[in-house]
């Protein structure tokens, strides 16, 4: 009987939960967005090169406030948000906009379970857009400014004498009021600018460590050598802490090696398994750090052998290679927008779903543009085998296309403040991607928004990670720093420029559209650079342009980036809807022509 009893008050607790939370609004959504538990939100394990075993994830329904810039939290609060969808986003069940002169304010309860006892408690977030500042116990512990990465406090010295505590995170983001990079949002959306993202936008966790434990581990592969390094970060540098680094093979290990905190430790295996498009071979490593013989902390990781670096052909072009074999770089431009979440997928099947698909239309390589992704998406980008450039999201001065001054504008520079923040988050960017083998190309600026110092940051970016490459500004203004020249040109490919010193590529062009009834974001002022009436249509120009693309490989393009993987917002050039409910090509006829391209640099 009392088995009984609590099997319904489970489900009343349940129908609860759910009565407070549904998607809101009349726009598009995914078939994803009926799979949503709110009180199992995104349960996968957000870091993915950094995994322990025990942890809690605390997203769900959070309380949550608009109230004006710079007053105290608040002592009611407008409703429930589900965390981690932006609060402009459905899936958050408010969808309401914030602004640059209001704060947005969240709110919940936790505890930490008993079985963590002496052990310190990290709480982390995903990303959180854009400046957070974060309160345990009505204590301010710490505050992070960057909208797409990372950040962690410890939170073990204000949970003393509670069983129950309280999380509070107050958030403040400009969007285009501000100089932060914020990529695609808008205040007032329309063409190719999109709805802001406020708030957290991805995974909220806590997990039980040793109050010295692992921060960061950065894996490079050194193919040539047979030699992998690795640098682990910890939070006491000390002298007596030793760092052990365990490679295997399905389960086998193949190296082993201890280091210290901070320096590199070189691991040696002979004749590695090489990762590739093809064969996307992946080698667990395990991390510990111990003192006096004694395991601190211990992590799960993994990584990959392979190489990318350019080298000149017979005629005297210089290419692209992977693992020392000339590789055309062919893949869709990807914003990684969601109709019902914005910024973040509803499901982590949503999330793998736009990189298999992109895989079996023949592409071997996405474009991320002007947005980050969360870890697990670099993860399954890593499984798949799909190479990554990686877009600094753009901001401040917007698109400023001037070719003598790179300084954001003739009459206005960038304040001090701006530069160090885009460095900051620059950064933080490449520290979060560094160890996935997919990630090969850095990309600081698109087209000329908000460029500046061009040669200063793409010198820094090739300085900090030399073991892959960079494409300074895509469609910017061009200057002779980097790896790559890269030109974007609409509708159809052209290559009306040609640097005999770099790589070059065509880093956008296409942008087919085909509005689809009943997949539209907006019923009018839908925008593409062409417009065809139907799926056969669409398919006879791709192929089209992928011919004359092919054609221009001979004469040096060696990569190229189509526009793009999905409808978002108000375009409509996507290789897909809005919503991922109808391909709006022929699928075999794409993946021919694709192959065929990719194929024609040998």
């Amino acid at each position: 009987m009392r088995k009984k009893f609590l099997m319904c008050c489970a489900l009343i607790a349940a129908v609860s939960v759910q009565a407070q939370w549904q998607p809101v609004g009349d726009k598009l959504k995914t078939k994803w967005a009926t799979e949503i538990n709110p009180e199992n939100v995104l349960p996968e394990y957000p870091r993915p090169q950094m995994e322990r075993k025990d942890w809690v994830n605390l997203n769900g329904l959070w309380d949550y406030a608009i109230k004006p810039q710079g007053q105290i939290e608040p002592t009611a609060f407008d409703g429930k948000i589900l965390v981690p969808f932006a609060i402009e986003s459905a899936l958050s069940g408010v969808q309401k906009e914030v602004g640059d002169q209001n704060e947005l304010w969240y709110k919940r309860e936790f505890t930490v379970p008993a079985n963590w006892k002496n052990k310190d408690v990290v709480l982390n977030f995903g990303a959180v857009d854009w400046k957070a500042d974060v309160f345990i116990n009505d204590i301010m512990i710490g505050s992070h400014q960057g909208g797409y990465t990372p950040f962690s406090f410890n939170i073990t010295p204000y949970l003393a004498g509670k069983t129950k505590h309280k999380l509070v995170v107050r958030v403040w983001d400009p969007t285009d009021k501000g100089y932060q990079p914020r990529g695609k949002q808008v205040n007032r959306p329309n063409g190719i600018w999109y709805t802001p993202v406020t708030g957290i936008w991805q995974t909220v966790w806590i997990e039980p460590v040793a109050t010295e434990h692992i921060t960061h581990i950065k894996a490079i592969p050194d193919i040539d050598n047979g030699a992998l390094t690795v640098t682990v970060d910890a939070t006491c540098a000390c002298p007596t802490n030793i760092i052990e680094v365990k490679l295997m093979d399905k389960g086998r290990v193949v190296a082993t090696a201890k280091g210290i905190v901070g320096k590199e430790i070189r691991l040696g295996v002979q004749n590695p398994t090489l990762w590739d498009t093809e064969n996307p071979y992946l080698y667990d490593m395990q991390v510990s750090l111990a003192k006096a013989g004694k395991v601190l902390d211990d992590v799960k990781s993994y990584t990959a052998f392979r190489k990318i670096s350019m080298k000149k052909d017979d005629n005297g072009i210089w290419r692209m290679q992977l693992n020392n074999k000339n590789l055309f770089h062919y893949g869709p431009l990807d914003q990684g927008w969601w109709p019902d979440g914005l910024y973040t997928a509803p499901t982590d099947e949503a999330l793998l779903y736009d990189v298999v698909k992109t895989k079996e239309w023949g592409f071997n390589m996405i474009r991320k543009h002007v947005k980050v992704e969360p870890a697990r998406w670099y993860y399954h980008c890593d499984r798949e085998g799909m190479l990554v450039w990686q877009d600094m999201p753009s901001g401040d001065m917007g698109n400023q296309w001037q070719p003598h001054t790179y300084n954001g504008g003739t009459d206005k520079k960038r304040t001090p403040a701006s530069i160090a923040n885009y460095d900051q988050e620059w950064k933080e960017i490449m520290d979060l991607c560094v160890s996935n083998p997919s990630v090969v190309v850095w990309v600081p600026f698109n087209e000329a928004w908000g460029q500046f110092d061009t040669e200063r940051v793409s010198d820094w970016t090739k300085a900090y990670d030399p073991s892959r490459l960079v494409n300074p500004a895509s469609g910017g203004n061009h200057r002779a720093t980097g790896d790559i020249l890269d030109l974007h040109n609409y509708p159809g490919p052209s290559m009306f420029l040609y640097d005999a010193a770099r790589v070059n590529v065509l880093g956008e062009y296409g942008g087919i559209g085909l509005p689809l009834q009943n997949h539209l974001w907006q019923t009018d002022r839908n925008w593409g650079y062409i417009q065809f009436k139907n799926a056969d249509e669409v398919t006879a120009e791709y192929v089209k342009y992928a011919k004359e693309l092919q054609g221009m490989v001979d004469r040096g393009f060696s990569a190229a980036v189509y526009t793009q993987t999905t409808d978002v917002e108000g375009e409509v050039n996507g290789l897909m809807t809005y919503d991922r409910k109808e391909i709006k090509i022929n699928e075999a006829a794409v993946r021919k022509a694709n192959q065929e391209v990719i194929k024609a640099l040998k």
